[in-house]
């Protein structure tokens, strides 16, 4: 063979085969499994890392909630489970609550709220966040009596941010609420919408120092018809305001709360107030005070397009129909005055319905100064606040009740 030398290729055949097979299998290198162990090593030391900062996690976020349990329950809210178990491996941590349960004793009367199932998450990465799925319906009732609201919607989500007692942010999103007044079994809408948001957040101090908060809320479908009949049309909108003067967030009765931000000159400063009907638009800013006796001053200067449109919805009639009947020595009902005026004359009681709100528009047109809103005519307005009273311009709209 070539690169053989002459005496070993004198030797016999089978000899020099053994000698060149043994050669190479000395030549032969051992396999080598540091390849597939260092991937699995790796796979297993990353697995059991994932798992030590998911069990952290999850004790983070399980002190977070028990945390905000401890702090309502200081403010007289007190929550219970009828069973509660935690889930959500690998990337979430999951708490559920079925059915929910709340005594409300922070308000006079107490009452009590129900829910069929509440879910709490967080993520691993981020587990002072929480976020709550609350199912419905939910229920409000007197304690040991029938409920005396029930809420309904397709979806219900409560966004917690901050270590407690003190948050930094809350927010409330709903999809389809509807929310029912009971009475002996008959179900009466209250408020209904097509999706409604809150949004709350501290943009100056801090929530154990005259914290400075921003209310963010918005609307869409909206309708409370046992309200006002105003408000009985669908209407969408939003309302951006900032409160200053309160001194803490530390947990305590609301009413205790408002007083404390009456005495520290709390101010409700309205930035932005925009809704929409289908016949009018109402936009709006300026600043409201809570008096002595829980009542709110102040003003706002509302531009309003489509006011011939929402003047005949404001109850000008009924305001004509008491005073009619006051006059007659009636039960002061505005339709037994304006029934009263349809025995002198059949439909008279119209004639004075239009020729009232024909000079209520005329009245607020000629008070008003003249604007626009989304390139259509509109009005600009005072809608003041008078020791709770409400009027826009000369027009009374009604009473807001005191906030404590």
């Amino acid at each position: 063979m070539p690169g053989e030398s002459p005496l070993n290729m004198m030797r016999p055949q089978r000899q020099r085969q053994r000698r060149i097979a043994a050669a190479g299998t000395a030549r032969r290198p051992g396999r080598r499994l540091w390849p597939v162990a260092l991937p699995v090593g790796v796979v297993v030391l990353l697995a059991a890392g994932w798992c030590a900062l998911w069990y952290y996690a999850a004790g983070v976020a399980d002190r977070t909630l028990s945390g905000w349990v401890q702090r309502e329950a200081a403010a007289g809210r007190l929550y219970s489970c009828g069973s509660q178990t935690i889930g959500g491996f690998p990337f979430r941590i999951e708490a559920d609550c079925t059915p929910a349960a709340a005594a409300i004793n922070s308000t006079t009367p107490p009452f009590a709220v129900n829910a069929r199932h509440v879910t709490f998450a967080a993520n691993v990465y981020h587990p002072t966040l929480l976020v709550g799925d609350i199912a419905s319906p939910l229920s409000v009732a007197a304690p040991g009596q029938p409920p005396s609201f029930v809420g309904n919607w397709s979806l219900a989500r409560l966004t917690l941010q901050g270590l407690p007692p003190v948050p930094d942010a809350v927010s409330a999103t709903l999809d389809g609420p509807r929310l029912d007044h009971m009475d002996s079994g008959n179900a009466t809408a209250v408020f209904t919408a097509d999706h409604a948001e809150f949004h709350g957040r501290i943009i100056g101090g801090s929530a154990i120092d005259n914290p400075v908060i921003e209310v963010v809320m918005s609307f869409a479908g909206a309708t409370t018809p046992t309200v006002h009949p105003l408000l009985a049309d669908p209407a969408q909108g939003d309302i951006d305001v900032v409160l200053t003067g309160f001194k803490d967030l530390t947990p305590k009765p609301w009413t205790e709360r408002i007083r404390e931000f009456q005495a520290n000159g709390g101010k409700i400063e309205i930035k932005r107030l925009r809704i929409e009907r289908p016949d009018a638009i109402i936009v709006g800013t300026g600043t409201l005070t809570v008096n002595a006796n829980g009542k709110l001053d102040g003003l706002l200067r509302v531009a309003i397009a489509g006011l011939d449109q929402l003047v005949p919805k404001l109850g000008v009639d009924r305001l004509i129909g008491r005073g009619i009947d006051r006059l007659g020595g009636g039960s002061g009902q505005a339709q037994q005055g304006l029934n009263a005026l349809d025995r002198l004359m059949p439909g008279l009681s119209g004639v004075v319905r239009d020729t009232a709100n024909a000079n209520v528009i005329d009245n607020l047109n000629k008070m008003g100064q003249p604007t626009e809103i989304d390139k259509k005519p509109a009005v600009l307005l005072p809608l003041n606040f008078s020791d709770g009273f409400v009027s826009l311009g000369m027009l009374p709209l009604g009473q807001v009740p005191p906030l404590f």
